[in-house]
Order: C-alpha cells, then sequence, then structure tokens
C-alpha cells in the first residue's frame, strides 16, 4: 500500500486551515485547536511548513502562521515535502535512505523511478487551492479507461 505519512497528512489539513481561514495569523495553539491535530504535532509541523517557505512567522505575542504565497501558487507536493522529505516510493529512490544492495543489478530501478515521477507530477498538478474547494473531485473531466474507450470505438463502428 502506498500511503502518505501523518504528518505529511496533518501538513495538508493544516495548509489548507489556513488558506481558508479569514484570519490574518494562525497561532499553533489555534489551528490545533481547529483542525484538532495535536498541538505538538501541529507546532513541529508549521515550524517545517515555515523553514522551507510555505509559512510566514511573527514572532511575539501578536504572532502567528501565515501563508507565505497564495493558495494557487503552494503545491501539494512542496507540502508533502516539507513535512517529509523528497517524494520516494521506494527506498532505491530515497536520496536519503541507505543504499539498496541490490541496486546495480536491479531489473526494476527505471520502472519504478517512471512510476515515482509519475506520482509526484501527480502530486505537483494539485494546488493548495485545489484542495480548499471540496468538490473539486466532482468537478475535474472524468477520464475515459481502457474499457470505456473500446466501447465508444465500437459503438461508433456499429454506426
Amino acid at each position: 500500500m502506498i500511503r502518505l505519512s501523518r504528518l505529511a497528512d496533518y501538513g495538508v489539513v493544516l495548509m489548507t486551515h489556513i488558506a481558508m481561514s479569514h484570519e490574518p495569523l494562525h497561532t499553533t495553539h489555534a489551528a490545533a485547536e481547529a483542525t484538532r491535530v495535536p498541538e505538538p504535532t501541529a507546532g513541529k509541523i508549521l515550524k517545517a511548513l515555515s523553514r522551507h517557505g510555505l509559512l510566514d512567522s511573527q514572532r511575539g505575542a501578536n504572532g502567528g502562521y501565515s501563508l507565505a504565497r497564495a493558495p494557487q501558487n503552494i503545491r501539494v507536493t512542496e507540502i508533502i515535502t516539507a513535512v517529509d522529505g523528497p517524494i520516494a516510493l521506494t527506498s532505491c529512490l530515497d536520496s536519503a535512505g541507505d543504499a539498496c544492495t541490490m541496486e546495480s543489478f536491479c531489473p526494476t530501478r527505471t520502472n519504478w523511478q517512471k512510476i515515482n515521477d509519475a506520482v509526484s507530477h501527480a502530486l505537483d498538478s494539485i494546488s493548495l487551492a485545489d484542495m480548499m474547494d471540496p468538490f473539486a473531485a466532482f468537478t475535474m473531466q472524468p477520464h475515459l479507461t481502457v474499457a470505456q474507450d473500446a466501447n465508444e470505438l465500437n459503438s461508433d463502428r456499429r454506426a
């Protein structure tokens, strides 16, 4: 199973909350309370997002976090990478991971790289603004499956 880490998921949730809110600044406590992300975890994630330039932070009694860019200019890939590091579906694709003992003769490494690139591209095509729209998945153009495409082709031939 391919699954995002809980921290990456929480990062997207926190960023979406901040983007959707009308408040100019968000404290860790307020963001954690609003999203139900545990406060220590929210603090860790918000700091990471700030270090990666996705959030601006202001210190002090009236401080907090705000988006560093407009939601349409923040990619989901950036949020995931800020929290988890580079996207790598297998350990051989993770530049920070241990070298695989099979790497020099692995017949699937190139294909895993293609799959990893496809997943990264898909995530990079989604913005924070897209994540703010709860109906975005329902408004996207449907893609035909191979079976649907073949059925349409066959019905066109019969007509």
